[in-house]
């Protein structure tokens, strides 16, 4: 279950000797799940036979021995999930962490964007995510960061062009090029934007989207650029122009975004071939208490989805659609990656198989040695902090600014006008947006409504997507002491009133992910979060996942980066008149 690597001729040859030896009964199989009932995804139906695995691969369905043995009588065997896009540092803690968290929920592969990091780390962001997901029992394909920064108007940590990410095409866990965010960038036909597709297809790699509300010829131009799927549809009438134009959707429910509903329909006969289901987002205490992919599934049944379908997203189809021809299903040649539920309505899964080794039961992960990353790389994470001192006074306006209007159970905003000053009482915030990379001294500010702070300060350094420190405060000097805590820790959650810090989430490894166990930063966020309802925050908003996405630029309509106000729609900063 190590790195995939070319494996010298003579040895692959003996393999297919014995995966055609066991396959023809002519000798006993690795593993074999007696008396199955599995999902085929061919016919879209249950089957009953037993399930061969030879050399880590399925070989026989039929009647087979082999030399384990396991009856899956009242059991439901299904290809293993897979999660079609995924940023691994929204769970704030380790890959290595993440894999044991949701490999015991049916989840086997993952096709993650390391686009957080790339934004601190650049290329060393990228190099530390191979690095650090590097045999783990979870099959991590990566999509390569496409907007590093998120457009030419952030400041994050690198500037990767074409050039700087080409090289990484060349291994053999790169799937392509992830979420192009700059779609606006793309309809213009920009010089940087178009290099990167274009190497993408120079090199025969998928192309994923990130275009929410895009329609009409600018649509048609986007997808015509080679952008192949899109994970930001709110809306079915969105999603089926989509579909009717060719691109694959990916139905998004995570931890700040939650799509499924209002898309569920989709995952019908009609329609579920051009469907995968992906979380985008998932933070630790929806992993510990809700699940991953599985979470998905039961929630889409409980919706009325069909149950093979769903699967059918959240396996086959997502293989398809990255080239990952050998999985996604329950068939000779394919690999054993394999998860057995009680039933297709509840989906609690009872063991999970990757290449035909146990890797988790009964809700708990197997041991497995962690990654080995370079100590270079170890060293680059944890020293990505260049901010001076801020007091009261970097964060004083003497003049109007714009109000960003934040939009209950969605990231999407909307312009309100202009605010005069901070007004608790009326929920009128100020929010900034403080330079960390380069020392630069660049603060953006405004005010935000709908957050509903009644008393100091709420700081992260989770920031989408270049992870300067963001910062909404009732008064001045709590956000100054809020972003100087960030700092003084390295990278952090921290929740200030009163000029004290009251609670802490550290993240030391670049500012957004911990060296904890997801138990442990969960407990911290968790008792961060209360203390933040409890200064007043809005019951239903994600006091910390929330707040990041309002400076990501390329959601409309209003965000706030390190230069100001930032107008999505008109693609312009605002200016005082």
């Amino acid at each position: 279950m190590g790195e995939i690597r070319k494996e010298p001729f003579a040895h692959l040859l003996r393999k297919k000797e014995r995966i055609i030896r066991v396959a023809a009964q002519g000798e006993p199989a690795d593993l074999v799940l007696k008396n199955a009932d599995y999902l085929n995804v061919f016919t879209n139906r249950l089957c009953h036979a037993d399930i061969a695995v030879a050399e880590g691969v399925i070989v026989g369905i039929g009647c087979y021995t082999g030399r384990q043995e396991l009856d899956c009588t009242g059991l439901t065997v299904l290809p293993g999930f897979i999660d079609g896009h995924i940023h691994l540092e929204s769970a704030l803690v380790s890959p290595a962490e993440f894999a044991r968290a949701v490999v015991p929920h049916g989840t086997t592969t993952i096709v993650a964007d390391p686009h957080e990091i790339a934004n601190v780390m650049g290329c060393d962001g990228i190099q530390y995510i191979l690095e650090a997901t590097k045999g783990l029992p979870l099959s991590v394909r990566v999509m390569l960061p496409s907007c590093v920064p998120a457009t030419p108007l952030d400041e994050s940590g690198a500037e990767l062009d074409y050039a700087a990410i080409e090289p990484f095409y060349a291994h053999p866990r790169v799937q392509g090029l992830a979420e192009m965010m700059d779609f606006v960038g793309v309809v213009q036909a920009a010089h940087a934007p178009l290099e990167k597709l274009t190497a993408a297809a120079l090199h025969q790699k998928r192309v994923d989207g990130h275009a929410p509300g895009l329609s009409d010829g600018a649509l048609c131009a986007y997808i015509a650029a080679g952008v192949s799927s899109d994970h930001e549809c709110t809306n079915r009438e969105e999603a089926l122009r989509k579909l009717e134009l060719g691109q694959c959707i990916m139905i998004r429910e995570g931890t700040a975004a939650h799509n499924l509903e209002a898309l569920v329909s989709l995952l019908s006969p009609q329609y579920d071939g051009r469907c995968i289901l992906c979380t985008d987002d998932k933070h630790p205490n929806d992993l510990l208490h809700k699940g991953h992919i599985d979470y998905i599934l039961r929630q889409a049944v409980a919706l009325g989805a069909d149950p093979i379908c769903a699967v059918k997203a959240a396996s086959f189809h997502a293989a398809q659609h990255f080239g990952l021809e050998d999985e996604g299903a329950i068939a000779p040649g394919y690999r054993a990656n394999l998860v057995l539920v009680e039933d297709l309505k509840e989906f609690a899964v009872q063991k999970v198989y990757r290449d035909g080794v146990l890797t988790a039961e009964n809700g708990k992960a197997l041991p497995f040695p962690l990654p080995e990353i370079s100590p270079t790389l170890i060293r680059r994470s944890h020293d990505t902090f260049r901010v001076g001192a801020l007091t009261a006074e970097s964060f004083v306006l003497t003049e109007p600014r714009p109000l960003i209007g934040m939009l209950k159970g969605e990231i999407i905003t909307e312009d309100l006008g202009l605010a005069h000053g901070i007004e608790p009482q009326s929920d009128i915030l100020k929010i900034a947006v403080v330079e960390r990379h380069h020392n630069t001294g660049h603060i953006g500010i405004g005010y935000l409504k709908g957050y509903g702070l009644k008393a100091g300060a709420v700081a992260t350094s989770i920031s989408h997507d270049s992870h300067n420190i963001i910062v909404v405060g009732t008064n001045e000097q709590d956000m100054a002491d809020a972003v100087n805590r960030v700092t003084a820790l390295r990278g952090g959650i921290v929740v200030l009133s009163g000029g004290k810090s009251l609670a802490e989430v550290p993240l030391a490894v670049a500012g957004i992910m911990s060296e904890e166990t997801l138990e442990q930063v969960n407990d911290r966020l968790e008792a961060a979060k209360a203390l933040a309802f409890r200064l007043g925050v809005t019951p239903g908003v994600d006091p910390f996942m929330t707040l990041s996405f309002m400076a990501l630029p390329v959601i409309p309509a209003l965000r706030i980066t390190t230069q100001g106000v930032f107008d999505v729609t008109k693609q312009q900063y605002w200016k005082k008149t």
